[in-house]
């Protein structure tokens, strides 16, 4: 792995709604830009090597550093990857939707759910949300949100973004009725 940069973000939301959210909202989004395994290489049919070599140090390289900068238990939590133009949207799912990447976030905040993920092939400086749900319950409705993420100068056209993002808590002021409500 070629690692360029790590982005570490942390926002605290103290007012929503007018009024104050205490404790403070805390997310806090990890992103390493890495050169792509698989940029200049044409079209790879197996992607297993690249995988092999890249995705677990990524997941050891970042679940740690969330949990460091939330300074609070994760109760929701996403990952991301934003691949460069030269590469292909698969390039960033292979390395985020495998165990060995998954795994490390997921044992570090005492998770079970799957991470929800968004992955697109884009310029730097592009926008993307990473979704967040609850580690442990997917339908747990407070903690479905999003966090907006932007490196002004990342994907170059053979990098990728690979990030995690960890909340400490659901939305802020969040008021909607359970799920189990309405069934």
């Amino acid at each position: 792995m070629n690692l360029r940069k790590i982005v570490t973000i942390v926002e605290e939301i103290v007012s929503e709604g007018g009024r104050p959210v205490d404790p403070a909202a805390r997310v806090a989004i990890v992103a390493a830009v890495i050169d792509n395994p698989w940029a200049g290489e044409g079209f790879v049919d197996d992607l297993a090597p690249g995988i092999e070599a890249t995705a677990s140090d990524l997941g050891a390289l970042l679940a740690p550093r969330v949990i460091e900068a939330l300074g609070a238990p994760i109760e929701a939590y996403g990952k991301a990857g934003i691949v460069g133009l030269n590469g292909e949207i698969e390039h960033g799912s292979a390395l985020i939707h495998t165990l060995k990447f998954g795994d490390h976030f997921r044992r570090a905040a005492n998770a079970t759910t799957l991470l929800p993920a968004v992955e697109k092939r884009a310029t730097a400086g592009t926008l993307f949300d990473i979704p967040l749900k609850h580690i442990t319950d997917q339908t747990i409705r407070s903690h479905h949100q999003s966090v907006e993420v932007r490196i002004p100068d990342a994907p170059h056209p053979n990098e990728i973004v690979i990030a995690l993002a960890g909340a400490a808590q659901g939305r802020p002021q969040q008021r909607l009725a359970p799920l189990a409500s309405e069934q």
